[in-house]
């Protein structure tokens, strides 16, 4: 049996959570024997209480263990060589924005001594792979790349008048949102509206900062902020969207990138980490360039014959990932081999 650790709330809409779940759905399906060890919500930034209370949980939870990367990469050495467990890694801690540079690099170290512990390293893209074997050694062999899976979807019928852009996860610096914001502003003369998707209690002053932003751009009739939704509700967004925005500083993945193109959305988004990669067929301009987004917005919201080409190859692109199934099956196998 398979055990899974996971800190906090595991139904939370955020992506590594959603990951997490339809990996553990698929198993279901495939009769995969599995269970969650729930370990405390502080990670990543845990007590000595809170790593007393998962070290007596990892000494009791099945093997082979597998443990989510945002409790992980947070573990101190003795708590990580002890583990014997394989790791789930989304991306870096210390990778987060916001951080100042000597937490980083605190951030960095931890990581890197834990990781050294790992008997295996999945992780959901190949940018984080090439990452973890340059930044901190840990050898290719040692890492399986399980990028996330994908649903079929109706196409969005691109239609909007004015054009909807949709922006999708939670309301962090990492997430770029405030500079979104002032793009937006430059293009005021231009009609559309946009709606902005994700969890507004993850960092409290970043949420402030965007919605004082968007007040003091005269866009708060333009911009809405829906906060953490229903599947049903992000599904709702994705099929009245027009054109998908991510402005993300960086990204292990983008598994909201992947559900836009699922939907054959256009998609303007930042160099940011692995979203080259992610969304090879998406417009593409430097992370924190605001005069570079404007101009993007401007040349899409202008044209909407071009933003339907680019929703087409979209979802030619989206078609060809895998689904779920493949997805947990290989997350599966990289623990059960681990040595």
């Amino acid at each position: 049996m398979i055990g899974f650790a996971i800190p906090g709330d595991l139904d939370a809409p955020t992506g590594g959570y959603v990951y997490a779940r339809r990996v553990m759905a698929a198993w279901r399906e495939r009769g995969v024997a599995h269970r969650v060890v729930p370990l405390p919500g502080s990670f990543p930034d845990p007590d000595a209480a809170a790593l007393d209370e998962t070290a007596a949980l990892l000494r009791a939870a099945p093997r082979p263990l597998l443990i989510d990367g945002l409790a992980y990469g947070a573990f101190p050495e003795a708590l990580a060589r002890a583990a014997g467990a394989s790791v789930l890694l989304h991306h870096p801690l210390c990778d987060e924005t916001g951080l100042a540079e000597d937490a980083a690099a605190r951030a960095f170290e931890t990581e890197r001594t834990a990781l050294a512990h790992a008997r295996h390293v999945i992780v959901t893209s190949p940018l984080t792979a090439r990452d973890l074997t340059a930044r901190f050694g840990v050898a290719a062999a040692r890492i399986t790349v399980a990028i996330p899976g994908l649903d079929r979807a109706d196409p969005a019928p691109l239609t909007g008048e004015p054009p909807l852009l949709l922006a999708v996860g939670s309301v962090t610096p990492r997430k770029g949102y405030h500079h979104l914001v002032a793009a937006l502003s430059a293009c005021a003369d231009l009609p559309w509206s946009c709606a902005i998707y994700g969890a507004m209690d993850r960092d409290g002053a970043e949420a402030a900062r965007v919605r004082a932003a968007i007040d003091g751009a005269g866009l708060a009739e333009r911009i809405a902020l829906h906060g953490a939704s229903s599947a049903a509700a992000l599904d709702a967004a994705y099929r009245g969207a027009d054109l998908f925005v991510a402005p993300s500083l960086h990204e292990g993945y983008g598994m909201a990138v992947t559900e836009a193109m699922a939907r054959g959305l256009p998609l303007l988004v930042t160099r940011a980490g692995a979203l080259p990669e992610t969304a090879p067929v998406a417009r593409l301009v430097p992370p924190g360039d605001e005069a570079a987004l404007a101009g993007a917005l401007r040349d899409l919201l202008g044209d909407a014959a071009l933003r339907r080409r680019m929703g087409e190859e979209s979802l030619s692109f989206a078609r060809a990932l895998p689904g779920w199934g493949e997805t947990a099956r290989r997350v599966a196998a990289a623990v059960e081999a681990a040595p």
